[in-house]
């Protein structure tokens, strides 16, 4: 496709995430169309191995330099799915220079330099859209920015990652160590080959930082959230629960009252009647307490390639058309 009207897009990194973000693209053509009144093309991929082959179109420039993305004539967003806060937060500064709108996944990135982004893109007077960084498929900062404005949101309760989740409901249902879950995990690609991030607690830390910014409207300091993963935890840990008719969750908490901020990510042991209790697998879920509309919970899958992948074509598709949010994106696996 090279329709000079087309909104072009550029996508940092193309593992399992970014090449969902082109798939859904491709896919979904005639519906972006609909949406936004101009057809979507993925321009440009940036690669760490431009020999290894890829399944994208031959319009696609493929590169490893990033300098040669920011050259491009007439593009218009980057979508970065990449990892880490570098050299992530200096590609996105200078596309935001640059007046390109910027989509990302990135959460620790996020949790670290968001601040910094934000005010980047408000004074360059372009859109950052992070709706992905936080709950996979749950579009919960979309979500909290609507209670914002009128609901002061007292707490929330959050399963941010489903790869922990997963692991602990596998040694609560097969009754199998830590380390086989992981293993099983990482086989269906829940886990990455370095887990340290979902087992140690960093990746809901990210994100129990990211939310705690949006509602507070304060830059967060990762020293001041206790956070504790769930390496610790055997089956005996958990069959103890089981007798006490409850089970084990990872989960992040943030607490307001006032001027008073608390935030944690820990091992929480939840009742048959807590809203958390009943959350399986890879689903995250955010239950969030509102001083007007009472409690609220919002749950969905938070981790694989396609739904992580919509809420960034979702955010992308915002960008040009606010309305959109109403109107969801079916994808298939």
């Amino acid at each position: 496709m090279s329709d000079e009207s087309s909104i072009k897009v550029a996508l940092l990194g193309f593992g399992t995430v970014g090449s969902g973000v082109y798939e859904v693209i491709e896919s979904r053509q005639n519906q972006l169309r609909h949406l936004v009144g101009h057809p979507i093309e993925v321009v440009a991929v940036l690669v760490d191995d431009i020999s290894k082959e890829r399944k994208m179109g031959s319009h696609v420039f493929v590169t490893d330099d990033f300098q040669e993305i920011l050259a491009l004539p007439d593009l218009d967003v980057v979508v970065e799915a990449i990892v880490g806060v570098e050299p992530a937060y200096t590609y996105l500064s200078h596309a935001i220079d640059q007046g390109l709108h910027v989509v990302t996944a990135n959460k620790e990135l996020f949790a670290h330099k968001g601040f910094e982004l934000q005010k980047r893109a408000k004074d360059q007077g372009v859109e950052l859209k992070f709706e992905a960084t936080v709950a996979g498929g749950v579009p919960i900062i979309g979500a909290l920015t609507k209670l914002l404005q009128v609901n002061q949101v007292l707490k929330i309760e959050a399963i941010l990652n489903g790869t922990s989740n997963y692991i602990l409901t596998k040694m609560r249902e097969e009754q199998i160590s830590l380390e086989k879950a992981l293993t099983e995990a990482q086989a269906l690609g829940y886990a990455e080959a370095n887990p340290t991030n979902d087992i140690e607690g960093y990746d809901a830390l990210y994100k129990i930082m990211i939310l705690t910014e949006l509602l507070t409207g304060r830059k967060v300091n990762q020293n001041y959230v206790r956070c504790a993963g769930i390496s610790t935890i055997s089956t005996d840990d958990i069959n103890q629960a089981n007798l006490r008719h409850e089970r084990i969750k990872h989960v992040g908490v943030i607490e307001i009252s006032g001027e008073k901020v608390f935030s944690e990510v820990s091992l929480l042991t939840v009742s048959e009647s807590h809203k958390l209790y009943s959350v399986e697998g890879v689903d995250n879920a955010v239950l969030v307490t509102g001083d007007l509309i009472g409690e609220l919970v919002f749950q969905g899958p938070g981790a694989g390639k396609y739904p992580t992948a919509s809420v960034m074509v979702e955010d992308l598709v915002d960008i040009y058309n606010p309305v959109s949010k109403s109107i969801k994106l079916v994808t298939k696996k």
